[in-house]
């Protein structure tokens, strides 16, 4: 006999009426935000970077592939990794079938990592995928757009992610959810959160190239494809524990 509230066909009906009134306000205010982040002020930037594709080496302006707007999405694998983090690979494999599309949006999307490139293509080759892939490997680019940090940053509380100041790392920060992650990432628990994850959006103006948006942590949420249709089924997200695994993986367990 199940716990959960249960009511007639017409109980259910107030209720989901009730429950549109609050997803077509919140639609609304997705949209008003939309057009917040389109506003906000563009910043120039003039450092060059230099990154590993498959055609070779590419500069920033490069990466947006003859399209006027660049979505980077920051995924994590650091160059002491073995494997991608399987929470990133998870939201790898939602975004890689729309890839396309959004070039039909004059938007390219590409992923960048720390890794180098070898391993960022045998990664890719083993999840069957084919979006863009750049190394930043021996660049500050994931310093500059804070998903990349030190050893010293870490042990003296100098990282800065998601917009706010990190206390130092201490013994024992890594149990849990990170260790896990960083064991099907073939590394250690401080090692795996040096990386962290995140989009940013560029724009590419008469050969100037303008950051625009930035966001972190939880601001990632609603690119998570797996999660919009988790947030509809009747048990949510059902996060008890970490259960995110590779496609490749699914069937071992």
């Amino acid at each position: 006999m199940t716990t959960h509230r249960t009511g007639t066909r017409k109980e259910w009906l107030a209720a989901r009426l009730e429950l549109l009134q609050a997803e077509k306000e919140l639609t609304r205010r997705g949209d008003e935000l939309a057009r917040r982040r389109q506003e906000l002020p563009w910043v120039r930037i003039d450092k060059e970077y230099r990154f590993e594709t498959d055609e070779g080496r590419a500069s920033l302006p490069d990466l947006f592939r003859g399209n006027s707007q660049l979505l980077v999405y920051h995924f994590m694998f650091g160059p002491d990794y073995t494997a991608g983090c399987p929470s990133c690979s998870a939201i790898a494999d939602g975004f890689n079938g729309f890839v396309v599309h959004l070039a039909n949006h004059d938007v390219t999307l590409s992923a960048v990592s720390r890794a180098p490139l070898a391993k960022l293509q045998a990664y890719k080759r083993r999840m069957g995928w084919t979006f863009p892939w750049a190394s930043s490997f021996g660049s500050d680019f994931n310093r500059d757009f804070s998903v990349g940090f030190t050893e010293e940053q870490q042990r003296e509380g100098g990282i800065e992610y998601n917009y706010r100041r990190e206390p130092a790392w201490r013994e024992g920060d890594g149990e849990g959810t990170a260790a896990e992650f960083a064991s099907m990432s073939g590394t250690d628990a401080a090692t795996y959160i040096r990386e962290r994850p995140g989009v940013s959006a560029f724009v590419l103006e008469d050969g100037v190239v303008y950051h625009a948006y930035s966001a972190y942590a939880r601001g990632v949420d609603g690119l998570w494809g797996m999660y919009q249709w988790l947030d509809r089924a009747p048990k949510g997200r059902n996060e008890t524990v970490a259960w995110w695994r590779r496609h490749d993986e699914y069937d071992k367990r």
